[in-house]
């Protein structure tokens, strides 16, 4: 179970902006999160699945096996 913290920290986490999070959070595209009452709050398990969803690689396991064997 994660760790329930608030945007500016959320946004530390993630080494974003505060006002990046802000902007994810109205305009869509940001990590899940919750309302409550004021209070935004984002759990750390949530903000890990969300950075891992965005994870980009320069090349995927099959080419990178193709360009192996071809250096070798």
């Amino acid at each position: 179970m994660g760790k329930n913290v608030r945007v500016l920290e959320a946004a530390e986490y993630l080494c974003l902006s505060k006002s990046s999070l802000d902007k994810m959070r109205c305009y869509g595209g940001g990590p899940k999160y919750y309302e409550l009452g004021r209070a935004i709050i984002y759990n750390t398990d949530d903000l890990d699945a969300w950075r891992n969803e965005r994870a980009v690689f320069g090349m995927n396991a099959a080419n990178q096996n193709s360009v192996a064997k071809q250096v070798a």
